[in-house]
């Protein structure tokens, strides 16, 4: 209980025991007895119930989420603000006005009853391209305890209807008309808040207020204007859409194109490795044939000995044709003390040409050299 609360209490009782006197006196008197009592008991509660109502009246105590505007009748000069605490005051003379300093807010909406004033409280207003915008807005604010003669000064308790209101609407409508809609509706919102903010926090320090936000929690537009945007969107998603596919198709055919050069790749080395495979065969071949021909060309009777060779070990007697030309005399070959078999080059030995060039043959030595 706070010391105004007891003081106005004594008041009362003060009040009371002078209801109670003039009770007494009344019944003393229609009885015959004195009424001296009586009298007594009510000089002593008036007094008593003046003095504690005028002293409670010469107490102020201000919470600590206010601060106290006093302003002297007899001249009418505002004195300095009353901070949290108690205080003492010349009743009459010096006349006391409690304003909040906690933060406020005040909100203007779209939606019944959700703001500070019934029914459709959004801000209208007009982008510099003529589309009509419709803005919900909260602001959020307080009053600075060292300039509260400012405010009682310049607005009293009318301040949130006559400056922060009809300020906040103005300031905001003036930052729309700077925008198209378009970039409202896009990535330039942002600014468009921050431009706001900048300019009522400026007015509104300069009335004795702070500012500590401003909020747009939605912005509407047109039917038309929102149907235009949907549709613009659509468009957009579906080029990307588009240019996705393309891009896709485009790495496809790249893949494609990859797989179908390494075929070619392959077929072609396997082309070449053929062609080698053979042009060395051929080359083989024909530095074989090269060697017998040496031989031949170096001892004509190989032949007879690779064909006597070639007959199986128990074949002593071979009949041949009478108009063959190979008629071999056996026992001359077998009984020539001259005829060497040829030896048989060995693989490292064989020299392949590296190239496809035509073979040219070796000269053949003479039989005596």
């Amino acid at each position: 209980m706070g010391i105004s609360s007891i003081l106005g209490a004594l008041s009362l009782v003060g009040f009371l025991l002078f209801l109670g006197g003039i009770a007494l006196v009344v019944l003393s008197a229609s009885q015959g007895r004195p009424v001296r009592n009586g009298i007594l008991l009510a000089i002593a509660g008036i007094i008593l119930c003046v003095v504690f109502s005028v002293v409670s009246q010469g107490i102020l105590i201000v919470q600590p989420q206010e601060v106290a505007v006093v302003v002297n009748t007899l001249n009418g000069n505002l004195e300095t603000p009353r901070r949290a605490g108690t205080h003492i005051i010349v009743p009459v003379i010096q006349q006391t006005t409690l304003y909040p300093i906690e933060q406020q807010e005040y909100t203007m909406s779209g939606t019944t009853n959700e703001g500070s004033v019934t029914g459709n409280d959004a801000v209208r207003a007009r982008t510099v391209d003529g589309q009509e915008v419709g803005l919900d807005v909260t602001i959020l604010y307080s009053i600075d305890p060292d300039e509260a003669n400012t405010v009682h000064l310049r607005w009293q308790q009318r301040y949130e209807s006559d400056f922060v209101r009809p300020t906040t609407r103005g300031i905001i409508r003036d930052v729309v008309s700077r925008y198209r809609a378009v970039d409202i509706y896009g990535e330039r919102r942002s600014e468009l808040e921050e431009a706001v903010t900048a300019l009522l926090q400026s007015r509104m320090e300069e009335e004795g207020f702070i500012l500590t936000d401003v909020l747009v929690r939605d912005i509407t537009f047109s039917d038309q204007f929102s149907a235009s945007i949907e549709q613009a969107q659509i468009a957009q998603q579906d080029a990307e859409r588009a240019r996705l596919t393309v891009q896709q198709r485009e790495q496809e055919a790249d893949q494609l194109r990859a797989q179908a050069q390494g075929e070619r790749d392959a077929e072609i080395t396997r082309a070449q490795g053929a062609a080698q495979a053979t042009i060395l065969q051929a080359q083989a071949q024909a530095e074989a044939l090269r060697l017998v021909s040496e031989q031949i060309a170096a001892n004509p009777m190989l032949i007879q000995y690779q064909y006597i060779e070639s007959l199986a070990d128990n074949i002593r007697l071979a009949l041949v044709p009478s108009d063959s030309p190979f008629l071999f005399d056996f026992n001359g070959i077998a009984g020539d003390p001259n005829f060497v078999a040829p030896s048989v080059p060995q693989a490292d030995e064989l020299v392949i040409p590296p190239s496809t060039s035509q073979l040219t043959p070796t000269p053949t030595p003479s039989a005596g050299g």
